[in-house]
């Protein structure tokens, strides 16, 4: 079996609004109320998608969810005159954000010898915590492979699991076992901390990991305090290397340590607080970048644009690819729709370690299927929403036949 890293990255929904839905996020906060631009932001996503592809990654997809979500809403008592709030909790596009819908561990580091993937719950904001049932569909739909894939429910909704965001994996190489990091939040500081430790913990046994070769990691509370949401936030690893701000962790020493004993060959850059602060950090999203391994070797950092806007933040960054470093390359993506809702490009994108025969092939992406997506795209997207009309039945059904043309453009009407 032939395992490359695959990037899905989730097609921005059509009812993408800015509604300053999630606390602690300070981009969504700002914000809140302002007109966004879905067809914009979905056509971003596709050209950073693009750009995957001219690297020579491969590239996959994750699909826009039901909205509003009308079972949902049925759960808690009401439909179409649902009071502001639940009316825009169920109507988010929040699931564009791949790097939260589940937890992935290929199939090198898994006891049976399969990649493993375990649905995130998102139990901490109400408006993701409704997300993980359809993303469980696709997910089992594009790994239906048994053979390679192992497919899981959530942990249960009392331990709050924020996926692939708050995980890391660090390996000689894609295709060989390697040393899975779980990072849970703190508690204390004016934000909560979404993921548990205990999750984490069950994530590791439901995805059969081998204890000896999975650390639990606490991120510190000066960077929840910052924004950091997500460990993804303050901190990026890619095969033998970890790339991460000095106060990303509770207790880096003590992490660094362990990690260089169970992988001695780890690279680890720490880029010191003095050079650039948590808070450049956060409102660059430095680190909320992908950081791939090109074809022919090397390793290139996929950063928003934000980075380069930020004199200290680009600076660092000049002077690390100058020197001899693993990182060799800076590529910079326009994604400033999401990052206004306070997403990068790691956001937008779960990892997959799988071999692309065993992947239903409707879910992956080449050049002309980018481009009939973004024809779709083009055609029925709204040009701009407003948070405050939410509720407009023409805005709703706009958003349905939307994203109802996505499906049978790939072929997954039965999805819908």
């Amino acid at each position: 079996m032939s395992l490359v890293e695959i990037n899905f990255d989730g097609i921005v929904g059509p009812s993408h609004n800015y509604a300053g839905l999630s606390f602690g996020n300070v981009a969504s906060t700002r914000n809140r109320g302002a007109l966004s631009r879905p067809r914009a932001a979905a056509l971003q996503g596709v050209d950073k998608m693009r750009r995957n592809l001219d690297l020579g990654l491969a590239q996959g997809v994750l699909l826009p969810h039901r909205r509003p979500d009308r079972e949902w809403l049925g759960a808690l008592g009401v439909e179409e005159e649902a009071p502001e709030e639940l009316r825009a909790a169920a109507t988010s596009a929040s699931a564009m954000w791949a790097a939260n819908a589940a937890t992935v561990s290929p199939a090198p580091d898994c006891a049976d010898g399969r990649c493993h993937l375990t649905v995130a719950n998102l139990r901490t904001m109400p408006h993701r915590s409704h997300e993980w049932p359809e993303t469980l569909a696709q997910l089992r739909q594009a790994f239906a492979d048994e053979r390679a894939f192992a497919v899981h429910g959530p942990v249960p909704a009392a331990f709050g699991d924020e996926g692939a965001a708050n995980h890391m994996r660090l390996c000689p190489s894609h295709d060989a076992p390697g040393v899975e990091v779980f990072v849970h939040g703190v508690s204390g500081g004016p934000f909560p901390a979404r993921q548990h430790l205990e999750a984490s913990r069950a994530i590791a046994r439901l995805n059969r990991l081998d204890p000896d070769r999975t650390l639990f990691v606490a991120q510190s509370e000066a960077a929840i305090a910052a924004g950091a949401f997500h460990n993804d936030v303050v901190a990026v690893a890619n095969e033998k290397v970890l790339f991460a701000h000095e106060q990303a962790f509770a207790d880096p020493s003590s992490f660094y340590a362990e990690l260089r004993r169970l992988l001695p060959e780890v690279e680890i850059i720490e880029v010191p607080a003095s050079a650039v602060s948590l808070e450049e950090a956060v409102a660059s999203y430095l680190f909320n970048a992908q950081l791939v391994t090109v074809p022919g070797g090397g390793m290139s950092l996929i950063l928003p644009g934000e980075a380069r806007e930020a004199p200290r933040v680009w600076a660092w960054l000049e002077f690390m690819v100058a020197g001899n470093g693993p990182i060799r390359a800076l590529h910079v993506v326009d994604v400033r729709e999401s990052m206004a809702n306070g997403g990068g490009p790691a956001c937008l994108r779960l990892r997959v370690a799988a071999d692309p025969a065993t992947v239903d092939p409707r879910f992956l992406v080449d050049a002309d299927r980018l481009g009939r997506i973004g024809d779709c795209i083009s055609r029925h997207w709204p040009e701009t929403v407003n948070p405050a009309e939410l509720g407009d039945l023409d805005l709703i059904a706009r958003i349905s036949a939307a994203r109802a043309a996505l499906y049978q453009t790939l072929d997954l009407g039965e999805l819908i």
